[in-house]
């Protein structure tokens, strides 16, 4: 069976769809089978970057490693069973779809609580949750006192989390790798930085997660867009001398994959 990689949060503007391209193309740059679905029906930034991605290797004649992009089918409501729901429907058929040619299958869930978004959860062997470096972030996962040191409750955001993982252990399954990866990180040692690496610290010990550093802020992210590229790509078509911000962000994508620690994966780029 594919192991499936859920990034999601309820809040938007934390990378998700970054961090999805990267992870799927740095896997099937390493020789594996990669799906994606995008449940962001309606922004569809995953979905757009891929199409991106494939418009540009069709012009350019260019064969990279790509993941593949399903959609979700259209369910005729009479083939419904009486209570099913259709969001549910549609989405176990596109993991159904991929299950047979992947290894791993990627689903970028958007950032709002939807049905899709919640039954996702449920299916990740590992859950991936992006967050920018501050308390407004944080509140995604728990409640902290004013001073932020004292947390106070885990947040909606856990909660669902925490029902993902209840329904994967009734149903005998492995238990969720939850890895919460700190987005957009500055390089001052700024105090409200360090107040959030402890309550992250506390935080995981209490609700069960681990802690990964993710992608610092850079403009290269945004230009590579139009084009569907990664930062693996960036030799590829003709940059033949990375600046030092490409080369970092190189390195910490690399230290990302190994930080998942994802079956079968041995990092080579």
């Amino acid at each position: 069976m594919a192991h499936i990689i859920v990034v999601g949060n309820e809040k938007g503007g934390a990378g998700k769809s970054t961090v999805s391209m990267h992870v799927a193309t740095a896997l099937a740059r390493l020789g594996h089978r990669v799906g994606a679905l995008d449940l962001d029906l309606r922004q569809r930034t995953l979905g757009r970057y891929l199409d991106n991605r494939y418009a540009f290797l069709k012009k350019s004649g260019m064969d990279l490693p790509s993941p593949v992009l399903a959609e979700l089918p259209q369910i005729e409501a009479d083939s419904l069973t009486p209570g099913e729901n259709a969001y549910d429907h549609r989405l176990s058929h596109a993991v159904a779809e991929l299950e047979g040619k992947s290894d791993f299958i990627i689903i970028d869930c958007p950032g709002s609580h939807t049905r899709l978004s919640q039954v996702a959860h449920s299916l990740a062997d590992t859950l991936i949750t992006p967050m920018n470096d501050s308390f407004i972030d944080f509140d995604l996962l728990a409640r902290v006192d004013n001073d932020g040191v004292k947390i106070l409750g885990p947040s909606v955001y856990s909660e669902m989390v925490w029902s993902a993982r209840q329904l994967r252990a009734q149903a005998g399954l492995q238990p969720i790798d939850w890895v919460v990866l700190r987005n957009r990180l500055g390089a001052q040692q700024m105090v409200n930085k360090m107040k959030i690496e402890r309550a992250l610290e506390r935080l995981s010990k209490r609700i069960g997660f681990r802690i990964v550093p993710g992608f610092s802020e850079r403009v290269v992210f945004r230009e590579l867009f139009p084009r569907g590229l990664t930062l693996l790509d960036l030799k590829d078509v003709g940059v033949k001398q990375l600046n030092i911000s490409n080369v970092a962000a190189r390195q910490e994508l690399r230290d990302l994959i190994k930080a998942l620690n994802l079956p079968g994966v041995e990092v080579r780029f």
